[in-house]
């Protein structure tokens, strides 16, 4: 492997552990597989087409299937942390490891439906 390669798989491993927070101690990869296992939360309202939810206002829900692994991550860790501040979302996202959400990240960014 040439020294880009190695220089960019490093930045890169360094990205994600720190998208994962400070206390992060190792990469965590992201299964698709797994995420397909656990996505019985989200299935509810992003796996329906043109879902509107009345709570806590009238809502558009987002499709997620085939976004950003990194824009989902870094979206249900900002859920998790109180950053971003949609009831449903902040209740789910906190029952989330670093581990769900790097495999529902997965599943969803290879645009599963």
């Amino acid at each position: 492997m040439g020294f880009q390669k190695v220089v960019r798989h490093a930045c890169l491993a360094v990205t994600v552990v720190l998208s994962f927070g400070a206390s992060a101690m190792a990469e965590v990869k992201g299964s698709v597989e797994a995420g397909a296992k656990k996505n019985s939360m989200c299935i509810g309202c992003h796996g329906i087409p043109n879902y509107k939810t009345a709570y806590p206002v009238l809502y558009r829900v987002p499709k997620i299937a085939g976004q950003n692994y990194e824009y989902l991550v870094s979206s249900l860790n900002a859920y998790r942390n109180g950053e971003r501040a949609h009831p449903s979302m902040v209740a789910v996202s906190k029952t989330l490891t670093d581990q769900d959400i790097a495999d529902l990240s997965a599943f969803y960014a290879a645009g599963v439906r």
